[in-house]
């Protein structure tokens, strides 16, 4: 791996720093501080100068309340949940410590180290005063492949390709991705590797481009070739443009929108995000029709990467929406009982079948014939184009034949299914 870079001194504060709605430029919102408890708690408190502007919205409508004093984190969270989604996840945080050390860094060193230009509007800086981005310059989709490799293999990194890694280490996900501007638009670029067991990055592409065709608001994705390697491209939907000036939106995970810790993820339910909706969202039927959509695809798609973190809302200090679906990919299996990342609910927690999310569907505000017929449609919508996607997105005949009901449409999703 690389040679170590010198140790940070250990952060026990970070300062907050937020681009309010359609505002073009960060303010300073508060202090993240260690609390100097055991087990390790961070409190945050407000800056003054931040509760007296008069467009300042709360971090999140269910925590940190605009409010003067310390706030602690809610739960078993140590760290108030709506800031730990700026935080880099694994990718990032394996990155940073490969080139800083992992017994070298505190955890708010993961926030202060990490790429500036982060999923959201929220970034961290050791200044309450000077805001100074910690981006990388523009690299070469070869170099970020090259790097992504080397790493893996646990192979030195030249300098140039050490810089393209640091890319990714804002966005979350286990997987290695880095952001890339093209045509002035961003996406998030995800990347193969050799190491891969199937064919990950055209497995999403395809899935994506189903769910699209099955009406759900899904973030626009593209396939492009780099050193012979696949790469997805996801724009980005956390950036809107207005009056020729890029804006940031603040967002909100599922996981936070529940205040569960990572720890608590197993206990994620979609019932209970249903229930968030119906109080808290903007067109609560819609977003609930929407949701209820987006459970039946990845139950019919086959992906149980469905948990809290991969569901998110745009929160703008007044009203909650969803955002675009993402992280959709086919996981292939053997066979046998299936089970979703979030709980349905039913009689059955988990179970990944149709009917098991039929049975809660009033929650979502839908009858059994209403959620029958999506279901349904949905099926049908996938035996039709999945040829089309799979030749869109080149995917290899015996790449098909796998997913096939091996993942897509899977005969155990049908279940006591009439």
């Amino acid at each position: 791996m690389t040679s170590k870079s010198k140790s940070p001194a250990g952060a026990h504060e970070a300062y907050v720093w937020m681009w309010l709605p359609d505002e073009i430029k960060p303010v300073v919102v508060g202090r993240l501080y260690d609390a100097g408890e055991s087990p390790q708690r961070f409190f945050f408190t407000y800056g003054r100068s931040y509760l007296d502007r008069p467009n300042a919205i709360p971090l999140s409508p269910y925590e940190l309340p605009l409010q003067r004093g310390q706030q602690e984190p809610q739960g078993l969270n140590i760290i108030p949940a709506c800031l730990r989604d700026g935080a880099p996840d694994a990718w990032g945080r394996r990155v940073l410590e490969n080139q800083y050390g992992e017994t070298s860094l505190s955890e708010l060193d993961y926030f202060l180290l990490s790429r500036s230009d982060r999923i959201g509007a929220l970034d961290f800086q050791s200044s309450s005063s000077n805001y100074v981005a910690r981006d990388s310059e523009q690299t070469q989709m070869k170099h970020l492949l090259e790097a992504a490799e080397l790493f893996e293999k646990r192979q030195p990194l030249p300098p140039e390709l050490e810089r393209a890694l640091f890319r990714g280490t804002s966005v979350g996900g286990a997987r290695p991705k880095a952001l890339v501007e093209q045509e002035n638009k961003q996406f998030i670029a995800k990347l193969s590797l050799s190491s891969d067991t199937y064919d990950i990055v055209k497995a999403e592409f395809v899935a994506m481009r189903l769910a699209e065709k099955c009406s759900l608001e899904v973030a626009p994705v593209s396939l492009i070739r780099s050193m012979d390697k696949d790469v997805l491209l996801v724009e980005r939907f956390d950036r809107k443009v207005t009056e020729s000036k890029m804006c940031k939106r603040h967002i909100l995970s599922a996981l936070s929108l529940l205040l569960l810790d990572a720890m608590e993820a197993r206990y994620a339910s979609y019932l209970d995000l249903a229930d968030q909706v119906r109080q808290r969202f903007i067109n609560p039927k819609a977003s609930l029709h929407e949701l209820f959509a987006r459970i039946s695809f990845n139950i019919l798609i086959g992906n149980t990467d469905d948990h809290a973190r991969n569901h998110a809302a745009f929160w703008d200090g007044n009203t909650l929406t969803l955002t675009p679906a993402y992280d959709i990919c086919p996981q292939p299996r053997a066979g046998g009982e299936v089970n979703q990342a979030m709980g349905i609910g039913g009689q059955r927690r988990n179970l990944a079948t149709l009917e098991n999310l039929r049975s809660v569907c009033q929650h979502f505000m839908l009858s059994n014939d209403e959620a029958t017929a999506l279901s349904n449609e949905q099926e049908r919508i996938i035996r039709a184009e999945w040829g089309t996607v799979c030749e869109e997105g080149n995917l290899p005949p015996g790449e098909r034949e796998r997913l096939w009901q091996g993942a897509v449409l899977n005969p155990f999703c049908f279940e006591g299914w009439h």
